[in-house]
């Protein structure tokens, strides 16, 4: 039985500032030498790569681009600061 694909659908990039240090180009190439059918990234309330990942899966070939977005919804008053993260795919 062949290994079933793994795809990480949680990966904050260099545009997650103070969180993320992957650069997209890098990332393609290593989902693309590891065999990875697609590969996501979700920034922090950002979709600055959307674009950049969208290209760079398209000139490398082989590799599917999953956009999405680290979003935080605060249920009830802003002020109460209680922030519960959501991932949105």
């Amino acid at each position: 039985m062949s290994p079933r694909p793994y795809v990480p659908l949680h990966l904050h990039t260099e545009y997650s500032l103070l969180d993320g240090a992957t650069v997209i180009k890098d990332l393609v190439k290593k989902a693309k030498a590891e065999n990875m059918p697609a590969v996501a990234i979700t920034d922090h309330g950002v979709m600055y790569g959307a674009v950049e990942l969208s290209k760079t899966c398209h000139e490398l070939g082989g590799v599917k681009p999953i956009l999405g977005c680290e979003a935080y919804i605060i249920d009830g008053d802003i002020t109460d600061k209680k922030l519960k993260p959501i991932c949105i795919t």
